[in-house]
């Protein structure tokens, strides 16, 4: 083989080469949002016991606010959504460990959590409800929850206004059993979604509790994803705008929480 023939060679070996770690190195490097694409499939966090945002209803069927906002965004991407059902204290770190793509469970864009991760614009506003027990005539307002037992899931945007306020945490895995901590007396109180709350006592008008108090300002309710996940952001943003403009928004906000809670 003649020198310049060996030196043709290696040079077109080289070139292989690169090209196949730059197309390594991209498939590495994919955005989520391409993956979501290829796959047909985008994967979402949810807790499936928060209603009327994520439940089960009669049949046994994952519905609700979140997850028919979640369904429409998905139908947007041209996509097939697939529900991973998550206890809220584990829901981020699911997130983190990419267990789902996005997570649609009432989350707040504090700014911690901004800090850490990309958020879609806002799809609902919602106020906190003061729960206690219906015999319960000493926590009137916000004012008295210091010092009061308050149960809560430890992470969520109610149980850091709790922590703020300076009550003492009481932990639950979810609404339905902090809404049962104060009915059984072992806490003094709950904050949570006024309307999660308004749902509950309208199939349990029994309930042994009440709402005393709402706090002053609704808290904005987003979408998070991770931070490298910009394009993803974009077309769920794109999703929801197209959403809100057409209705769909209102629409399920009317149907599942009574309001339209979706505009603030």
């Amino acid at each position: 083989m003649t020198t310049q023939n060996l030196t043709r060679r290696t040079l077109v070996a080289a070139a292989s080469a690169a090209a196949f770690a730059f197309s390594f190195a991209g498939a590495v490097h994919a955005d989520t949002l391409d993956l979501v694409k290829a796959s047909g499939e985008l994967k979402i966090g949810t807790e499936g016991v928060y209603a009327p945002y994520t439940y089960h209803d009669d049949k046994g069927n994952l519905t609700g606010y979140d997850v028919e906002v979640a369904r429409s965004i998905a139908a947007k991407l041209g996509v097939k959504p697939v529900f991973v059902e998550t206890q809220w204290d584990g829901m981020i770190a699911g997130l983190d460990a990419k267990r789902f793509d996005i997570v649609v469970n009432q989350v707040t864009p504090t700014p911690e959590r901004r800090a850490k991760y990309l958020f879609s614009v806002p799809y609902t506003y919602n106020k906190g409800a003061l729960i206690v027990k219906k015999t319960n005539n000493e926590v009137k307002s916000f004012d008295f929850v210091k010092g009061r037992r308050a149960a809560q899931t430890l992470t969520s945007n109610w149980g850091k206004l709790a922590d703020a306020l300076g009550a003492e945490i009481v932990g639950a895995a979810d609404f339905p059993s902090s809404v049962q901590l104060v009915a059984t007396g072992r806490a003094d109180l709950t904050i949570n979604s006024e309307l999660s709350t308004l749902d509950f006592l309208r199939i349990q008008p029994n309930a042994p509790v009440k709402i005393v108090a709402l706090w002053k300002d609704p808290i904005e309710i987003a979408i998070p994803l991770r931070k490298s996940d910009a394009a993803l952001q974009a077309a769920v943003n794109k999703a929801l705008d197209e959403l809100q403009a057409d209705g769909t928004l209102s629409k399920l906000a009317l149907q599942f929480l009574g309001t339209d809670a979706s505009k603030k």
